[in-house]
């Protein structure tokens, strides 16, 4: 029996940027997370430890920062394009860069005054190879809630089933999305903040039997308003809210008055796509 390397990539993991864009007395500001993964022409380190063909790590968080200076930081994937080409063109030995972004929002007060937002987290991820480039955007943590308007019943029940059935209950969940765009050129942040506005009306305007149906309404509102879109993956917890007892305080609730549940807690996780549209060259929602 052989022993052989599989598939493997290495790389600089959350290296924090933050750029101040000083224009006169107003300020920019940009906070971000990035993360370099480079695949390719490796075996020799990992067989030998011949480190010949290794771009040391370290090089690439420099990069990040003196890109950060020579080129400025606009929109996550545009950044993250600008590095995973870099990588690519300049190392011959590397096949694939993959650079991860998260975006940490912050609500300006004034001129060089900034509030941190804190409800999510944007995050945008680049897969660059020698033959393609894939963008994937997504966002992380955007906490929604409907006080009615959603239902669960009709399930299958067993033996160990105590779950009773309701036509009235909260829905509430803190959205995961990762959706992959068509090309390497959109609006990006018209596209993000448009992905963002569809899922949320969905979420809103969705009579909900299930979270399912109500991942895929989101879903499909999202591909439906935004063309350049070709996919989208949401992971959805349910977050439980358990009607209190209160009738011995001989009190009535009439769902007004709730628990609000931690774990465990029910996942709901699936991806709606185009039927026509070319698959993705990665596994862009890892």
């Amino acid at each position: 029996m052989a022993i052989v390397l599989g598939h493997n990539r290495y790389g600089k993991a959350e290296t924090r940027l933050v750029r101040v864009h000083r224009d006169g007395d107003t300020h920019g500001l940009v906070d971000l997370n990035v993360s370099i993964a480079l695949a390719g022409d490796l075996t020799a380190t990992h067989l030998t430890g011949d480190n010949s063909g290794v771009l040391p790590t370290d090089t690439m968080k420099n990069t990040v920062y003196a890109f950060a200076k020579q080129h400025g930081v606009g929109e996550p994937e545009a950044f993250a394009l600008l590095l995973a080409r870099h990588f690519v063109r300049t190392q011959g030995q590397v096949e694939s860069a993959r650079v991860s972004v998260e975006s940490f929002a912050w609500d300006r007060l004034g001129p060089h005054s900034f509030r941190r937002r804190g409800d999510h987290t944007r995050t945008a991820t680049v897969t660059v190879t020698r033959e393609s480039t894939q963008v994937v955007s997504g966002i992380t943590g955007l906490v929604l809630m409907n006080t009615t308007a959603s239902e669960f019943h009709g399930f299958v029940r067993d033996r160990y089933t105590t779950l009773p059935e309701t036509t009235d209950r909260i829905l509430a969940t803190a959205v995961d999305a990762k959706w992959r765009h068509l090309g390497d050129d959109a609006d990006w942040d018209k596209s993000f903040h448009g992905a963002v506005d569809a899922m949320t009306g969905a979420f809103v305007n969705t009579y909900s039997l299930s979270l399912q149906q109500t991942l895929m309404s989101m879903g499909t509102m999202v591909l439906t308003s935004r063309p350049e879109l070709a996919e989208i993956r949401l992971a959805l917890p349910n977050k439980h809210h358990y009607l209190v007892d209160l009738s011995a305080f001989a009190l009535e609730n009439e769902n007004e008055v709730f628990i609000a549940g931690d774990r465990p807690y029910g996942l709901i996780e699936g991806t709606v796509t185009r039927d026509d549209v070319p698959p993705a060259t990665t596994e862009w929602y890892l």
